[in-house]
């Protein structure tokens, strides 16, 4: 006995099984299918990214991984919980929701990421399905400028060259300006390395400037400007740091001749020097003599120094016509010296007890015409005895 019956000339089974084929799911397995539907993300460092991948339909046995970038620099972002401390799910357990955070960004996190899905192989398990990719890009602030000058210290005239440092940035593009007290100078464009593209750059800058004695209190600043910056980024040189003021020397008195026996003071001048070291010696006819009586040293209102120091001596007999040298070393700088002359007028003659001066007589008495006419005196002297005795003869 048959256990169909005829319905409209189909059999129970056949009309069952047409119900089912017209019932959408009914009778197969769903298409799987990788959703990743992110083409791009821009975050700043430090931010969390997050990356969206799911999964519907029947899927193979296997796991769903995250990778950065592709071909032979693929690297492995996420497997299983806790493989990488900076990266979680954000479904965890979920096994349709493959979706991650990488927390505490950084400029080396850009690139492209794939969520991958695996099926269990003989072996190792196999890649099944890929995501589109994701472009990550990472923009970063700039490091705070470092300003740097000299190897060591320049004075006045010649050009110094200053330098300007900032790095780890993203996008590439930065302005660098140069201000001296707040007055833009012309610079060349900075350097932004490296030339080619990367997920953060550095940058170097650099500035000419020729120094002044004013210098002693002016201020040097760079400062940058960067698409991820709400406000400039600054660095300052105190260019006090990179100058050197020679001292301007000068010896005061005597000028005019100083009588005998008279205590005379010579002073030394050091003016408009920077920095303040410097170190004050006399010499007496190029000898180091009595180191002086020094004044504290004195600022200047152009934030320059003055040293000043007195030398007392006694203008005796041995020392008419020495010379009195001021000898300052700055700086450690070769020394520089400047120089007076002690002279020692004569006392007027004394005047002798006939009224003439006891100069005078000495004076006549060191006369060499005056020995001629003696020598004379007495050689006729002699021929008129000796004629007088030839005389008396005859």
């Amino acid at each position: 006995m048959a256990l169909s019956t005829p319905v409209s000339g189909l059999s129970l089974p056949w009309l069952v099984l047409l119900l089912l084929l017209e019932i959408p799911g009914a009778g197969g397995a769903e298409e799987f299918r990788l959703l990743q539907p992110q083409d791009a993300v821009r975050v700043s460092a430090g931010e969390t990214l997050t990356l969206t991948c799911s999964v519907t339909g029947d899927a193979p046995v296997g796991p769903v991984k995250w990778f950065k970038d592709s071909g032979g620099g693929r690297q492995l972002v996420y497997a299983t919980a806790g493989s990488f401390p900076r990266v979680t799910r954000a479904a965890s357990g979920s096994d349709t929701d493959f979706t991650i955070r990488i927390s505490d960004t950084r400029p080396a996190d850009a690139g492209t990421y794939r969520c991958v899905k695996f099926k269990k192989g003989s072996g190792a398990d196999e890649e099944f399905r890929s995501g589109a990719g994701t472009a990550v890009t990472v923009s970063a602030s700039p490091s705070a400028p470092s300003v740097s000058g000299p190897p060591s210290r320049a004075e006045p005239g010649p050009s110094v060259t200053f330098a300007c440092t900032s790095g780890g940035f993203s996008p590439r593009y930065i302005t660098v300006t140069w201000l001296k007290n707040g007055t833009k100078l012309p610079a060349p464009q900075p350097r932004v390395l490296p030339e080619h593209e990367s997920v953060s750059y550095n940058m170097s800058s650099t500035v000419g400037l020729s120094l002044t004695r004013g210098d002693v209190r002016s201020q040097l600043t760079c400062q940058i400007e960067h698409s991820t910056l709400p406000a400039p980024l600054r660095g300052s040189y105190n260019l006090r740091d990179a100058l050197r003021v020679p001292p301007r020397l000068r010896v005061g008195d005597p000028a005019a001749p100083v009588a005998l026996n008279k205590s005379v003071t010579f002073t030394c001048h050091a003016e408009g020097f920077y920095p303040k070291d410097a170190s004050l010696t006399w010499l007496e006819n190029g000898n180091e003599t009595n180191l002086g009586k020094s004044s504290p040293l004195a600022e200047n209102p152009d934030g320059t120094y003055t040293l000043q120091s007195s030398l007392e001596v006694k203008a005796i007999e041995q020392r008419n016509r020495s010379m009195f040298t001021c000898r300052v070393v700055h700086d450690s700088q070769p020394p520089v010296s400047a120089s007076q002359m002690l002279r020692i007028s004569q006392p007027p003659p004394k005047p002798s007890k006939d009224g003439t001066s006891r100069d005078a007589d000495q004076i006549l008495f060191s006369s060499s015409a005056l020995w001629i006419g003696l020598f004379l005196e007495k050689v006729l002297t002699a021929a008129f005895l000796l004629f007088l005795f030839l005389r008396s003869k005859e």
